[in-house]
């Protein structure tokens, strides 16, 4: 075991400590006011200078004093309105919040590699901005490219670890390309002509119109789209009529568009614009107009192939073996593209699915829960990808 990775174990009890105490006192996004100052207070008491970004997102620089690039280090502070289902001694106290997607534990593994680093800076060269921020779950990472968490000083280079249940503790997930998909959400109105459930022919239906577009837009994947380019178009809410013998004037529905690949708003092969001309057309068919907000929530996360390569090497020395490194694909979304899409970047899944502790449940589930012994093994990584990172740029 070498000496960094002995500091880290010594710290065990308390990243374990921190996750805990996030996990209690969930935030939503942009609401993170307590996390915010836990943070804050957390990194000054190194003696970090912090700043303020974004409402409630906190940014620390370490500088080790010597030229060479910056790379940014990530972690995400919202929580879900989920309500708790666990039974834990730590169980959330703020009633109908949760973290159920992990962001606890990214915070506390971040700060205790804060802390590694910071002991260790006449290791570094060049400089780390470690960036904690708000609201992931709605693309809170915009507001803060927006605010220049790029800039000032500027960004080389991102890395950012999610905690992984679709994974076994002991493993990680780390691919070059496109990880994680992108996301469109759509609100849509099927407009036609109300009227009496006994005479339909003095109508124009809504309703069978809106069925129609419901499952017609399934085809975009079976029929229009590549196999190997998933598609996931969701419907997830429905609203229509107010009585059982009134044809509805107006259906209206919201969904999402899930895609694990790279497209443009403009490209062909994006489905979000096959989306919109086959629900214009049905509605067409059937008489009806169609009206269609669509928001780019997350566009897809790609990992930058020299960062990947980087990262998969980090790995091996933390797990000891590239046997527990895995190649994974997953078409949720993540806000973390905003910066790999700007600059080279990597992001890393860390297994912590245990059957026997009941931490191999899905993310943004009331039963959610982790594998706490593999908080050390992501403070390692952030650690050793940050000296790795730096350390090298200075001998070239």
């Amino acid at each position: 075991m070498d000496y960094i990775q002995k500091r880290i174990q010594e710290l065990t009890y308390e990243v374990i400590e921190l996750r805990r105490n996030f996990h209690m006192h969930p935030e939503l996004g942009f609401q993170e006011f307590e996390t915010a100052n836990i943070i804050k207070d957390y990194l000054e008491n190194l003696g970090f200078g912090t700043i303020r970004m974004a409402e409630t997102g906190v940014v620390a620089i370490l500088d080790s004093g010597k030229p060479g690039p910056v790379l940014m280090l990530r972690a995400d502070m919202d929580a879900l309105p989920v309500t708790e289902a666990n039974d834990v001694e730590y169980k959330s106290k703020n009633d109908g919040v949760m973290h159920a997607c992990g962001h606890d534990s990214h915070m506390a593994m971040l700060l205790v590699a804060a802390k590694v680093l910071k002991e260790n800076q006449d290791l570094l060269f060049g400089k780390i901005k470690f960036v904690f921020q708000p609201d992931e779950e709605i693309a809170g990472a915009v507001k803060m490219v927006a605010e220049g968490v790029l800039k000032s000083p500027k960004v080389d280079a991102v890395m950012g670890i999610h905690i992984w249940s679709l994974l076994p503790s002991g493993r990680v997930s780390i691919t070059p390309g496109v990880v994680m998909g992108g996301m469109d959400v759509f609100k849509m109105r099927v407009i036609g002509k109300g009227g009496h459930t006994g005479y339909p022919h003095e109508a124009i239906d809504t309703v069978i119109a809106a069925a129609n577009i419901i499952q017609t837009v399934q085809t975009i994947q079976t029929r229009e789209m590549d196999a190997q380019k998933p598609v996931v178009i969701m419907f997830g809410k429905l609203m229509a009529g107010k009585k059982s013998n009134i044809i509805p004037e107006e259906v209206y529905l919201e969904g999402s568009i899930r895609f694990l690949h790279d497209a443009a708003p403009d490209d062909e092969d994006n489905p979000t614009k096959r989306f919109i001309r086959i629900s214009h057309a049905i509605s067409l068919a059937h008489q009806c107009t169609c009206e269609i907000i669509i928001e780019h929530e997350n566009i897809p996360l790609v990992n930058d192939v020299k960062m990947a390569a980087f990262a998969q090497k980090t790995a091996a020395q933390v797990f000891g073996t590239p046997g527990a490194i895995d190649q994974g694909r997953y078409i949720t979304s993540e806000d973390f593209s905003e910066y790999t899409s700007r600059v080279p970047g990597v992001f890393m899944f860390l297994g912590c699915a245990n059957a026997q502790k009941k931490t191999d449940i899905a993310l943004h589930n009331p039963h959610f829960n982790i594998d706490e012994d593999v908080l050390v093994k992501g403070v390692e990584l952030h650690v050793k990808g940050a000296l790795n990172f730096l350390s090298s740029s200075g001998k070239k």
